[in-house]
Parts: C-alpha cells; sequence; structure tokens
C-alpha cells in the first residue's frame, strides 16, 4: 500500500495509475497542446495555419509548443524544399493514441455547453 491518508491508503496499482495521470499532465500541460493534437489528428497542418486556427495562442507559444510536442513524439514536423520554405506538423503514430482523449474531451465539452444552455433557459 502506497501512503494515503490514514483511513483510506492508496493500493500500489492505484498510486502507479496516478503517477501516470501526473507524467501525462506534464506532458500535455498548458492551455494549447491538446488543443494543437485534436487540430492535427483530422488533417497535416503548416504553421500558418495552425496559428490562425488556434484562436488566441502567439506565433513564440506556438512555435514553444509544438517544439515540446515534437520532442516527447506526439507530432512529427516536415520541411518542404520549395520556395518559399513550407513547415507541415502532422500527427505522428504515438499522438494517433490520443484521439480517443480529444474525442472524449470533445463529447464531454458538447454535454456540458448543452446542460448549460438549458439550465439558463
Amino acid at each position: 500500500m502506497e501512503k494515503g491518508t490514514a483511513d483510506h491508503p492508496i493500493s500500489s496499482a492505484c498510486a502507479k495509475r496516478m503517477r501516470a495521470i501526473d507524467d501525462t499532465l506534464d506532458i500535455l500541460s498548458g492551455k494549447w497542446k491538446l488543443a494543437i493534437i485534436a487540430r492535427l489528428c483530422h488533417q497535416p497542418m503548416r504553421y500558418s495555419t495552425l496559428l490562425r486556427d488556434v484562436t488566441g495562442i502567439a506565433g513564440k507559444v506556438l512555435s514553444r509548443e509544438l517544439q515540446d510536442l515534437e520532442m516527447n513524439g506526439l507530432i512529427t514536423r516536415a520541411v518542404s524544399t520549395s520556395k518559399p520554405l513550407a513547415v507541415t506538423y502532422s500527427i505522428s503514430e504515438n499522438g494517433k493514441s490520443l484521439k480517443a482523449l480529444t474525442d472524449s474531451i470533445a463529447d464531454w465539452g458538447l454535454q456540458h455547453r448543452a446542460r448549460i444552455i438549458q439550465a439558463a433557459d
């Protein structure tokens, strides 16, 4: 048993799952990473398209988030040899495993919005 409270010790399996959640949140932390991943799950996008599509993100922040996602193996970056150079980002095989998560978040968001609107009526 892991340390919990005196009344509620945490099982090692539960503690392992909590560490996994912490690890996941560390990789996907911040306001923008899931928004970027969700878009790339549907189609590859150029940097400029992502900048336009992810409402409110600054260019410097987008660059940093894309670097983090690439470093963690969730997206890939392809640079064309054409003039002018074009950089296209795609979801990696590992990143595709997050599609179910982004779909679940979207479903929850739609249901929550409907509940809020219904409650306001």
